[in-house]
C-alpha cells in the first residue's frame, strides 16, 4: 500500500479526498496537517503544521510515495489588497515544503492543484499549452507554482503532477462546501430567492463534481505515466445561464440578469471548457455524477 501525507487537510478538497480515500485500499494516508488545532472532520492522523515555518514543516517525515499539496488562499479581487498573504501562502509556503523535500531526498510524487484562471478566456476547449493569461494575484500565484514544481524537477529532480481544476461543486462530507458557484445559486434558490447573473450568463465552464475530482486526482497520483506534467480536470460544459436555469426550476424561482461590476468585469476569465483528453487517455476514469442529475437530488 502507498503511503501519503495531506498537506492542507481542513480544504474543501482535501476534507473530500479524504472521504474518498476510506474506501480505497491503494493508498493509506500517514499524516493530515494544516495550520488549525484540530481537523475539522476528526481524523486520527492530523497534525498541526505551519507551512510558512520550515522548521514546522521538518516535523513531517516527506519519505512517503504521495504528498498531497492543498494549502491555498483563494480568491479574485482580494488578492490586490491582501498580496503580501496571497503570496505567502499559495507561494512560499510551496517553496518550503519543496526545501525540506529537497533536504530530507522525498521520492515523493507531489500532487499540486492549480486553476482554471491561468488559460486566457477563449470560445472552444482549453488545451494545457493553451494561451495563458492572468487577471488576479491569485492565478498569477498558481502559475508561479506550477513553474516551481518544474523548475525543482529540473535541477532536484523532484517528482510532481499538476492538475488544473475548472469548477468543482457538490461535496462528500456534510459542511464541506466550496462555497462555488452551484453552491452561491443554490443556497439563495433554497431560500426562495431569484438569482442573478452579472451580464447575459453566457460564460461558459467546466463543471466537476467533487467525487469524480477526488478520484481522478488518486487516478493519477497511482498512475506512473502522470508524473512530472500538466493535466486539465475533465467534467461537463455549462453556461453560468444553463446552470442557473436548472437551479431555478428545481427550487421554482427565477433567474435575473444585472451589469457587471467594473472590478468584476475587468478581472473576469471569459469562457473556460477544459479539453481533457490527455489525462483521460491515460488513466481511463468515467466520470459518474452529472450537474443535473446532483441538482435533482437538491444538491446533495
Amino acid at each position: 500500500m502507498k503511503k501519503a501525507i495531506i498537506i492542507g487537510a481542513n480544504s474543501y478538497i482535501a476534507r473530500n479526498l479524504i472521504e474518498t480515500l476510506k474506501s480505497n485500499t491503494d493508498i493509506e494516508v500517514t499524516i493530515c496537517c494544516d495550520y488549525q488545532d484540530c481537523h475539522f472532520d476528526n481524523v486520527d492522523s492530523y497534525q498541526k503544521i505551519n507551512v510558512l515555518d520550515s522548521d514546522s514543516l521538518k516535523q513531517l517525515d516527506l519519505k512517503v510515495d504521495h504528498i498531497f499539496f492543498f494549502t491555498g488562499k483563494t480568491g479574485t479581487a482580494a488578492g490586490f489588497d491582501e498580496y503580501d498573504s496571497f503570496i505567502d501562502i499559495n507561494e512560499k509556503s510551496l517553496l518550503n515544503l519543496l526545501s525540506v523535500y529537497k533536504r530530507q531526498e522525498s521520492r515523493a510524487k507531489i500532487i499540486f492543484p492549480s486553476t482554471r484562471l491561468v488559460y486566457k478566456g477563449k470560445e472552444g476547449l482549453q488545451k494545457e499549452d493553451s494561451e495563458k493569461e492572468f487577471k488576479t494575484v491569485y492565478a498569477m500565484n498558481k502559475f508561479a507554482c506550477e513553474q516551481y514544481l518544474e523548475m525543482y524537477a529540473s535541477v532536484y529532480g523532484i517528482r510532481y503532477c499538476i492538475f488544473r481544476i475548472c469548477v468543482p461543486y457538490g461535496s462528500l462530507v456534510p459542511g464541506a462546501s466550496s462555497y462555488g458557484t452551484a453552491e452561491f445559486m443554490i443556497e439563495r434558490a433554497s431560500k426562495g430567492e431569484n438569482i442573478t447573473l452579472f451580464g447575459d450568463g453566457s460564460v461558459r465552464r467546466t463543471l466537476t463534481y467533487i467525487g469524480d475530482l477526488c478520484e481522478t486526482l488518486l487516478a493519477g497520483a497511482l498512475s506512473p505515466v502522470c508524473e512530472n506534467d500538466i493535466f486539465n480536470v475533465g467534467g461537463e460544459d455549462y453556461s453560468l445561464s444553463d446552470m442557473a436555469s436548472l437551479i431555478a426550476k428545481k427550487y421554482n424561482v427565477k433567474v435575473g440578469y444585472k451589469k457587471w461590476p467594473e472590478i468584476a468585469l475587468k478581472i473576469e476569465s471569459g469562457d473556460t471548457v477544459f479539453d481533457s483528453d490527455k489525462l483521460d487517455d491515460l488513466i481511463g476514469y468515467k466520470r459518474k455524477t452529472s450537474f443535473s442529475d446532483w441538482i435533482l437530488r437538491g444538491g446533495e
